[in-house]
């Protein structure tokens, strides 16, 4: 039986200019013929398609931090979406911590088309991201008021730790539940995202359903990460790995610690050694 290898992408397998080298393009496309390999991670369809152009990727692609499950093709193997109701709720408790969200929601199922809705009033973090990472996206929409969609995949919040942890504590408390709420450093930016999910949108619950859709094991998988969204899938796979930039946290998590850092290309070098031609 083959193993499964999943990847997450920034600061694992992207290099820091969010970009894959060309040596990791070329072992991932050789082993690709001799391993099921595929991604986890926070980015969108879109986005993944564009980071890993010219990649064999041919099995299920975790996306959102696991809001989504869905092949190369387009179809949707798993979708755990936050209603309107609830995204408005969200979003009106953050108002008294003078911070708004980005919301990304799907647009259409079928061609995975979403809109990534802007607020009008930013912090210098987020105006950083739209302006240097985002101003040529087609998915962003200018909100004059920032409001939930009937799909919404994520509400993402940026700014520094002291404001974000107590507002990450406040909705855990008002909400329980029935969100899923993850607070993370941001190493690109050196502040923090908040991220607000569907409570099944995890990368843990992806992970089961890529074993349930390929008929694996989790005992034949070994992940790939860095920060804390990854800690749940580490938990489940048979074998976790981090890199060797990954938070402390997530080193304690793992079966294996890399002597290389995403940008030493190390889940590359991983899988030349282990994935046998």
């Amino acid at each position: 039986m083959q193993k499964l290898f999943i990847t997450d992408l920034d600061h694992t397998f992207l290099h820091s200019s969010q970009s894959v080298s060309q040596f990791s393009k070329k072992i991932w496309n050789e082993k690709a013929n001799h391993a099921l390999l595929s991604i986890a991670t926070a980015r969108s369809f879109s986005k993944t398609s564009e980071f890993l152009k010219g990649l064999k990727l041919e099995h299920p692609l975790t996306l959102l931090d696991g809001a989504m499950v869905a092949t190369t093709e387009k179809k949707i193997i798993s979708l755990n979406t936050l209603t309107k109701e609830i995204g408005d709720a969200i979003i009106e408790e953050s108002i008294s911590f003078g911070i708004y969200p980005y919301v990304i929601a799907l647009r259409d199922q079928k061609s995975l088309d979403e809109s990534f809705d802007i607020p009008p009033i930013l912090n210098n973090y987020q105006t950083f991201l739209i302006n240097n990472h985002y101003i040529s996206d087609e998915r962003i929409v200018h909100k004059k008021r920032i409001e939930g969609a009937n799909e919404t995949l994520k509400l993402v919040y940026m700014g520094e730790e002291s404001l974000l942890r107590p507002l990450s504590k406040h909705l855990k408390k008002v909400f329980g539940n029935t969100i899923e709420v993850k607070l993370s450093p941001e190493n690109y930016m050196k502040c923090y995202f908040l991220t607000i999910l569907h409570p099944l949108s995890d990368k843990a619950h992806a992970l089961d359903k890529v074993h349930e859709y390929l008929n694996l094991d989790a005992k034949e998988t070994t992940v790939f990460g860095d920060s804390i969204n990854d800690i749940g899938m580490f938990k489940l796979a048979g074998t976790s790995i981090a890199v060797n930039n990954a938070l402390d946290i997530v080193k304690k998590e793992a079966t294996l610690v890399l002597k290389e850092s995403n940008n030493e290309d190390a889940v590359a070098k991983y899988l030349q050694r282990t994935i046998k031609s």
